[in-house]
């Protein structure tokens, strides 16, 4: 049932939440309102607890290695299924290879909620503050962050960063010698996604058929069938392989330079040099096959594969119905051939 897959979600989830405070700055200024100190805040991943530990465990607050106010901190600590945002268990989805002609298939991913908190450690209740409305703004109450996913699935995602609380810990108690350590705790949720395994479906589709047409049969005839001694003669082969009668991949290759009426077979693209002689593209719902090219005027046959011949006007998408485009067919799927003869 088990098999071995990492998509390195929960870890580009992390790697990406910190990355979005990275350059948060706390500004001094003086009576003038002239900024004379500038600290970019330091960030790192590790609890709260620990970075107040060194805290309070420095016995001598004058050594120049003491920790330096404010400071950052952020840590993954709590996962929680999502039954709002669950989709049917049976639905799948498809994957381009990198290569753009493989395709993998797997199960719609199941949805996670990551509970993070971040820290902000400072001894200046100002420096907290500063922080916090560099931080606030962007969530209202959520952050859509783009995240890479890795292994197999190789696709990007936007995955909600919520904020759902904020608290404060004004830790003043003690004598003199005690540093004091003012807290603000903001406790965030990321909206994600966790992906199973894949696999590859391009070998499943049958790709290629070669049939081989039998010309004539030598030997002696015996009840009307051939005897045993009968010898076959093959002419020729033909080979046909499955061909995509729409554009999959969604990549604009050109546009039309002019309107486009349903017989019309001579027409202008704005740049013909993106398509290809001998080749089939489609442009609204219709399937073209192109048999010449000069400058940006082709020349085509109309309505192939089934399809109906439509007006078009100026301006229309014209995709290319290329191999990124056959590797994308999928079992249900109507599809054309290509033969060639060998």
């Amino acid at each position: 049932m088990f098999e071995y897959f990492y998509n390195e979600i929960f870890r580009s989830v992390i790697i990406g939440f910190g990355s979005l405070f990275n350059d948060i700055e706390v500004r001094h200024k003086d009576s003038s309102d002239d900024t004379f100190s500038i600290i970019k805040v330091p960030l790192a991943y590790g609890p709260t607890q620990k970075f107040l530990a060194r805290l309070e465990q420095e016995p001598n607050l004058n050594r120049p290695t003491q920790m330096t106010l404010p400071r950052m901190s952020f840590e993954f600590n709590g996962l929680e299924y999502d039954p709002t945002r669950k989709s049917t268990k049976t639905q799948k989805f498809l994957v381009e290879g990198p290569d753009g002609t493989s395709v993998a298939r797997g199960y719609l991913p199941v949805p996670y909620n990551m509970n993070i908190e971040l820290s902000i450690m400072s001894k200046l209740n100002e420096d907290a503050l500063q922080i916090v409305e560099q931080i606030l703004p962007y969530f209202q109450p959520s952050y859509s962050l783009p995240i890479k996913i890795g292994g197999k699935v190789d696709t990007t995602i936007n995955v909600p960063i919520v904020i759902n609380n904020i608290e404060m810990l004004d830790d003043y108690e003690g004598n003199f010698d005690t540093r004091r350590t003012l807290v603000y705790t903001l406790k965030f949720v990321a909206k994600t996604y966790i992906y199973g395994p894949v696999t590859d479906v391009t070998e499943s589709i049958v790709k290629k058929a070669n049939v081989g047409l039998v010309a004539a049969a030598t030997g002696s005839i015996s009840n009307g069938r051939l005897t045993s001694s009968s010898t076959y003669s093959r002419d020729v082969t033909y080979s046909v392989t499955p061909r995509a009668v729409k554009d999959y991949d969604g990549v604009v290759a050109t546009n039309l330079a002019e309107n486009v009426d349903n017989e019309q077979t001579v027409f202008t693209l704005a740049d013909a040099t993106k398509v290809d002689k001998g080749c089939y593209i489609y442009i609204g719902k219709e399937s073209m096959y192109v048999e010449k090219i000069s400058d940006n005027k082709i020349v085509v046959r109309r309505a192939q594969d089934n399809t109906l011949p439509q007006e078009h006007v100026l301006g229309s998408e014209v995709f290319n119905l290329n191999a990124k485009d056959d590797a994308k067919i999928e079992y249900g799927d109507d599809f054309g051939f290509s033969g060639s003869y060998l």
